[in-house]
């Protein structure tokens, strides 16, 4: 539309400041243009000119310039006005779908970096007073942060059990309620059910994930996983269904959120880490801890449906708002790649700072940041280009990701 309209705009400048003898002499023929919503053309004669212009909601808009001077300029003005506007709203729509933090779990510091990606730097690090945060979540208003506190150690290894779920208050930037498990329960993974609004939470010694009301912070309900170490979860977009990959196992644990049920549990060979359902919650994928390959799950009758190769031993995924790519890292090869949905085949790989742990794409698909555990980065990733753009530095054992959007 904006190109367009500048065209319009310059023809209509054109009329205005030629000689009016040469107006009155030559009538002015039919001009086309392209646009994304409806041909725009542009007609005129000795004693007016015709404008349409593509308009939001309707084929076009018809504007007259008649041959008085006063409204000749009066309407090319206002052509210039409906520019700039357009220029605008395309501008502020980008600038708003870029807008928000995102947010670091760093494990070394037990800190969480809020990082404003549009300056490219860390804002603020706020101290989790636990040992420590290794996930992260936002409230989909983007004002909180839950931190659950894991403990000292990694998944399956010995260690202090952590017991607390931290609410870190974004404008703020400090802890303003903390819910107690009441033991120590190992919570690792939370995350926000997208139909009904409640906070599901792997907590890994109780083989389970708890339901947390985020308004009230009660716990409301536990959901067996019927395995150990499950770790990590996803939940579908429809908000029906959970996944837990269950790590020492090799396994994933299917639950059905609404009736707070085990549906199924599904064997996936050598150590399942991290898991993502596809835009359309077609697939489930986990990562092999032992090959290099990805386990590919069909939702539909909850079973493994076929392996997928890969340049090295996969960890994290994200998939690209249009629903074709799947971001995935490669911490052992100190790669991220993109895996493409429709063939199944990694078309393209980048390198990335050591060791690249999670990976987050941005709500508009313009960049994807992919945590940096060893070297304590973030790195950008401009996913048109496939090219880190930057780095930018938060804290030690950069681990959990989250986008919180800004209001």
């Amino acid at each position: 539309m904006v190109a367009a309209t500048a065209a319009v705009v310059a023809v209509a400048a054109a009329i205005e400041f030629a000689p009016f003898s040469r107006r009155e002499a030559i009538p002015l023929r039919a001009f086309y243009f392209s646009a994304p919503t409806a041909p725009t053309r542009l007609e005129g004669r000795r004693t007016k000119t015709d404008i349409d212009i593509p308009a939001p909601g309707r084929n076009c808009l018809r504007m007259k310039f008649s041959r008085h001077p006063v409204w000749r300029h009066a309407w090319i003005w206002v052509c210039g006005a409906l520019l700039l506007a357009a220029a605008g709203v395309t501008r502020a729509a980008v600038t708003e779908t870029a807008r928000g933090l995102l947010l670091v779990c760093n494990k070394g510091e037990h800190t969480l970096s809020l990082v404003d990606v549009e300056a490219g730097k860390q804002i603020a690090a706020v101290d989790e007073e636990g040992v420590t945060g290794h996930e992260v979540i936002a409230s989909p208003d983007g004002r909180f942060a839950y931190v659950p506190i894991y403990g000292n150690s990694g998944v399956g290894h010995p260690g202090s059990d952590g017991q607390l779920l931290r609410v870190i208050d974004l404008n703020r930037r400090e802890i303003v309620q903390t819910l107690d498990f009441g033991k120590g329960v190992r919570p690792h993974c939370a995350q926000i059910g997208p139909k009904d609004g409640l906070l599901y939470i792997t907590t890994e010694l109780l083989n389970a994930v708890t339901v947390v009301d985020p308004r009230t912070l009660k716990i409301v309900g536990t959901i067996p996983t019927g395995q150990g170490e499950s770790h990590m979860l996803a939940i579908s977009h429809d908000g029906q269904r959970g996944y837990t990959s269950n790590v020492g196992p090799g396994t994933v644990s299917v639950l059905d959120l609404e009736r707070r049920e085990l549906r199924k549990i599904i064997s996936v060979g050598g150590g399942a880490q991290r898991i993502c359902v596809t835009r359309d919650d077609r697939w489930v994928f986990t990562a092999d801890q032992s090959q290099p390959r990805l386990a590919l799950l069909d939702a539909a009758s909850a079973s493994l449906k076929q392996w997928v190769e890969l340049p090295g031993i996969g960890y994290s995924m994200a998939t690209t708002p249009d629903g074709r790519g799947l971001v995935v890292t490669l911490p052992r090869a100190n790669l991220v790649g993109l895996l493409d949905l429709t063939t199944l085949q990694m078309t393209r790989t980048v390198s990335v700072p050591p060791t690249p742990q999670m990976v987050v794409v941005r709500p508009d698909g313009g960049e994807a940041y992919i945590s940096c555990d060893a070297s304590r980065q973030v790195a950008v990733l401009n996913l048109a280009e496939w090219k880190v753009t930057r780095l930018i530095d938060v804290g030690r054992g950069a681990d959990g990701l989250a986008w919180a959007p800004r209001q």
